[in-house]
């Protein structure tokens, strides 16, 4: 297990010999003490990113697609391997973690293939007089920052489009989760990428080695994850230089099932939507709102549902609900479940943490839940259903749309048409329609409001590592 810092082609310990702890939330026990990077090692990333930039952007798209085929080989050889890491120091159950892995290594096979597809343009100008050449080229060093909750997918849905584009780049991971990280790195210097095109610093002084990366007039591209309030203020911070930001932010997700949904395929769908990491994704339905006729059958089967999955560490294969990430989301969860409560909600499951070693929170099932409850306005980022009832589907729109987020919806029922409808009308940037699962890496991610800036995945994510350049010419 690599625990150092990954730049220019080498691991090395931090500059000033600091180093950070990471636990296993399942047993809140040590796992491993890793490099703790510092504005040096940052800006020492930096340079050797700038170093490598004019080789390999210079290198051919069918180059750099070859070396990205080989890291998606690699990864899934070492499927397991790097499952089990992602076990240990995130918590998630056993078979999330195998998706994760799959799913993660998909980018690097998409950008594979999508290295060869920036293509430009030629057209005749509208007097006649010249052409218009417009050319595709890769937007420079790139600042790459990672959250805890998939850090292997977050990482290659950033890392594979830049790859492909010619960009390099500086990989920040989330201190609670940088073994994954520090993995993945190590399967792309396994694959042949050159020295300083990927560079990985971990490191628990965020915020002033991201600012210290920013204000680094070679740094010309931002890519994050994460929440809304950070990525607001690192925003602000790139507008200082105006560098190109993705940002791909909080999520709020409303769950709408119509009367006339397929109740069992709604329930299944709520599962995916709902329990995937165990809530801990800003994809998570955060919000139920099922209406009148529909919701006795399908509230009694969610819980059935939620009642059957097994809770605890998830390198055993038969849990379905591993560990929150720490002690704070734990009680953050309990904190908003209590408010709920308070105000008038039904627990009909769960609803209390649990005694014992590891940051557990048991799958909770809320109905009668008011709509000034915090609960419904906050990321829960944990196992919570809250229920809402509502009568008209036009209610049902407008209480989705009413929150500053905008990344996903997911609705279910058997009209088609009704369906394609509402998802009109449904301010998010991505919309599940009777599927609890959009991601892809083959699709545009992203989001509308306050949940992001930009789209990750398909060819769409390929141009936020670009730049059109337009040559006016005659021949």
């Amino acid at each position: 297990m690599k625990t150092n810092l990954f730049i220019d082609g080498t691991w090395r310990p931090a500059a000033d010999g600091r180093t950070f702890t990471v636990e296993d939330p399942a047993t809140e026990q040590l796992l491993a003490r890793v490099a703790d990077g510092t504005i040096e090692d940052a800006l020492a990333a930096v340079a050797a990113a700038d170093r490598a930039l004019p080789a390999w952007s210079a290198r051919s798209p069918r180059e750099r697609g070859e070396i990205l085929r080989r890291a998606f080989e690699l990864m899934i050889e070492r499927r397991d391997a790097i499952a089990r890491l992602i076990v240990q120091e995130n918590g998630k159950a056993w078979r999330d973690a195998v998706g994760e892995v799959a799913y993660s290594a998909e980018f690097f096979r998409w950008y594979a293939e999508e290295a060869a597809r920036a293509l430009g343009e030629v057209s005749t100008a509208p007097s006649g007089n010249n052409r218009i050449l417009v050319q595709l080229q890769p937007v420079g060093v790139s600042l790459l920052v990672t959250p805890w909750n998939f850090p292997a997918a977050m990482a290659t849905r950033k890392i594979g489009p830049a790859l492909a584009a010619g960009c390099t780049v500086v990989l920040k991971p989330a201190s609670a989760t940088p073994l994954t990280a520090v993995a993945i790195a190590e399967v792309l210097a396994d694959a042949g990428v050159p020295a300083g095109v990927v560079n990985v610093v971990p490191a628990t002084r965020s915020s002033a080695v991201i600012s210290a990366m920013l204000r680094d007039s070679r740094v010309r591209k931002l890519s994050f994850t994460g929440s809304t309030e950070v990525g607001r203020l690192l925003l602000a911070q790139a507008a200082e230089r105006v560098v190109s930001c993705s940002m791909e932010l909080g999520g709020n997700a409303p769950f709408i099932v119509l009367n006339d949904a397929d109740v069992d395929a709604a329930v299944q769908g709520a599962m995916i939507a709902k329990m995937r990491n165990g809530g801990q994704a800003c994809t998570a339905a955060n919000r139920f709102y099922v209406q009148r006729g529909i919701a006795p059958a399908f509230v009694t089967k969610l819980v059935a549902a939620m009642a059957a999955l097994k809770m605890g560490n998830g390198l055993d294969e038969e849990v379905g609900v591993g560990p929150l990430v720490n002690a704070e989301a734990r009680d953050k969860v309990q904190e908003l479940v209590e408010d709920a409560v308070a105000r008038g909600a039904r627990v009909r499951l769960g609803g209390k943490t649990p005694e014992g070693t590891g940051f557990f929170y048991p799958p909770t099932v809320l109905d009668g839940v008011p709509c000034e409850a915090r609960v419904l306005s906050e990321e829960i980022f944990g196992p919570v259903a809250p229920i809402v009832e509502f009568d008209d589907e036009n209610d049902a729109v407008r209480l989705a749309n009413d929150t500053e987020y905008g990344l996903v919806s997911y609705l279910y029922t058997k009209d088609l048409a009704l369906g394609l409808r509402l998802a009109e009308r449904l301010d998010a940037g991505m919309v599940g329609l009777n599927r609890g699962l959009v991601s892809d890496p083959a699709a545009p991610f992203g989001g509308m409001k306050q949940s992001g800036i930009g789209r990750e995945g398909g060819h769409d994510g390929l141009l936020e590592f670009m730049e059109k350049k337009y040559v006016a010419v005659e021949w």
